[in-house]
């Protein structure tokens, strides 16, 4: 299982710095804020995104007593 983790986590990471560089390619001037912006606009990013910070919650958090 800890395997599969930190290949999901490293598969998130390269995906990432795959759009990022797409991206830059595009407009080379853009800032982070407008990387963001403009990698946020696709449909499959935000639910990819959600689906993240769902599994680091679940699994961070789910645990914590309070």
């Amino acid at each position: 299982m800890t395997l599969l983790s930190i290949a999901s986590f490293g598969l998130c990471a390269a995906l990432l710095v795959l759009a990022t560089w797409r991206i830059r390619r595009a407009d080379p001037d853009a800032t982070v804020a407008a990387l963001f912006d403009r990698l946020l606009d696709d449909r499959d990013v935000r639910i990819a995104v959600i689906v993240v910070w769902w599994w680091l919650g679940w699994h961070f958090l789910a645990g914590a007593t309070l």
